[in-house]
């Protein structure tokens, strides 16, 4: 049964979205100690370990032809960028508000696959792309204060850079790259542009303790099974089922800030995080038999 639901895209789409929930809920508790750029870096190192030592015991090779190169590295520079303003996003709004900013990706993704294609956008893809940006308007303009905005802004922009990666993903794996060869690049690249970061920052490192080595361990696990889940769901392509399954991140967000931090947000809001995931799923259903032409 198991290995059934291993060559199921929907079981790592699942198992990816919970640890991506929980992999939020270690960036909060760590925002108390560590930087950004930290969190991000510890975020990324502990994949980029693991995978290193899987390639070399399995024997396996890192080598890829300079097209696919340029591609992975599209891929790592959007996903990296995404990242910073992903975390920013969480340390400084509630949970679900900016998990929900971020998958606005699906949106973005609907829009530079229409631009990339050039296909004309259908009247359904239209639809779901400015109901989706309306609810993103609702999310906003009850839940962040002016201090708020930036965060917001960031969080978008998260969104919109995610689309890009994901996009360059799907290409990857039209391309026969396995997955973790294209964790192993993404967790590369951001580790090393993490740790630039950290050399730059004003502010003394944090040391690692006792008391926040837990945060680091958990942050990293969580983070690393949950790209390697979605990048496997993704790589197979990007189907309905998969679409909305990605989704249960928001859910996932929202009971966890519940319990813990009892975050609780308007019904607005909530209406708008759920236009938001219905618009993203409706346009990923819409764009399916776009990727089959450009893959054909």
């Amino acid at each position: 049964m198991f290995d059934r639901l291993k060559q199921s895209s929907s079981f790592w789409m699942i198992l990816a979205c919970f640890c991506f929930g929980i992999m939020g809920v270690f960036v909060k508790l760590g925002s108390k100690q560590f930087s950004i750029s930290e969190l991000v870096f510890y975020r990324c190192i502990a994949g980029l370990i693991g995978i290193f030592f899987a390639v070399l015991l399995q024997g396996k090779t890192l080598k890829v032809s300079f097209p696919v190169f340029k591609l992975h590295m599209t891929r790592c520079a959007a996903g990296f960028i995404a990242l910073l303003l992903y975390f920013y996003a969480i340390v400084h709004l509630a949970l679900p508000t900016a998990v929900t900013l971020s998958y606005t990706s699906p949106l973005f993704l609907t829009l530079i696959s229409i631009f990339y294609l050039k296909n004309n956008p259908r009247p359904g893809q239209v639809a779901a792309i400015l109901i989706g940006f309306v609810g993103v308007v609702i999310l906003l303009k009850p839940t962040l204060e002016s201090s708020q905005w930036l965060a917001g802004l960031m969080g978008l922009g998260s969104g919109l850079l995610s689309g890009v990666a994901y996009f360059n993903v799907n290409k990857l794996g039209q391309a026969g790259e396995p997955e973790w060869r294209t964790v192993f690049y993404f967790s590369l690249v951001s580790t090393l542009g993490a740790a630039l970061l950290m050399a730059l920052q004003d502010a003394p490192l944090t040391m690692l303790n006792f008391n926040n080595l837990w945060i680091v361990v958990g942050l990293g696990v969580s983070a690393t099974i949950a790209q390697l889940g979605m990048t496997r769901a993704y790589s197979r392509g990007k189907t309905l089922a998969v679409a909305s399954l990605a989704y249960l991140t928001v859910l996932f967000a929202t009971l966890f800030a519940a319990l813990l931090w009892d975050e609780q947000l308007s019904w607005p809001s909530y209406i708008a995080m759920s236009l938001i995931a219905a618009c993203g799923i409706l346009s990923s259903a819409l764009k399916k038999s776009d990727y089959k032409n450009a893959s054909g």
